[in-house]
């Protein structure tokens, strides 16, 4: 760096990336749970919270050079775009042409290559902090129970979604306070629990 160049502090996203995470499961659980009917108040939540909050965890962690998190963060940002998208074709905000050739099982298959996606993420998680393995861990039973019941139609499949998107967003809440008071009391207010250092020595 020479004197010209003022060297800029990007601070953690995490904690807004988790926050989004936190909102957009907690609503959405609530209509995979029964509580609540319909998605089109969820959808809101999916774009902004879901996705927009997400993708800006994803841009500023690639920027810190942060593979992982801007990985992690960026394809769940853009798996509630792509959801919420799918909600409104079949509501048919695209026209009613679209909404009659509508196949669950396309859904279906998506949630399979997440699962995969996120099988492999959970494996890198053990790598980061024990907050963040067990969201991935419950992330796992999402769009397993999603992949059972939209593809196999499987019934108890969206009850082990619903709950565990609930559990989401509970272990998300906690993982964004943890992030946002160890920073602002520098010290650490709420452990998130060390890597458990299996691939890593």
């Amino acid at each position: 760096m020479n004197q010209n160049e003022t060297k800029i502090f990007t601070a953690d996203p995490s904690a807004l990336g988790l926050f989004g995470l936190a909102m957009v499961t907690l609503v959405a659980s609530t209509a995979k749970l029964g509580w609540t009917s319909g998605v089109s108040f969820v959808i809101p939540w999916a774009i902004f919270l879901g996705a927009f909050a997400q993708l800006f965890a994803c841009v500023h962690d690639a920027k810190k050079g942060n593979v992982f998190g801007a990985t992690a963060f960026g394809a769940y940002s853009f798996f509630w775009l792509a959801v919420a998208m799918s909600w409104m074709i079949k509501a048919g905000v695209f026209g009613a042409v679209l909404a009659s050739t509508v196949d669950e099982k396309q859904l279906g298959v998506a949630f399979l290559g997440y699962l995969i996606f996120t099988l492999f993420m959970t494996l890198g998680s053990v790598e980061t902090n024990k907050v963040l393995l067990i969201i991935f861990f419950l992330i796992n039973f999402l769009f397993g129970g999603l992949t059972a019941s939209t593809l196999f139609g499987i019934h108890t499949g969206s009850i082990v979604a619903g709950w565990s998107e609930l559990l989401v967003s509970v272990v998300s809440f906690y993982g964004c306070a943890a992030n946002v008071l160890n920073r602002h009391f520098e010290r650490e207010f709420l452990p998130l629990g060390k890597p458990l250092g299996v691939f890593k020595k």
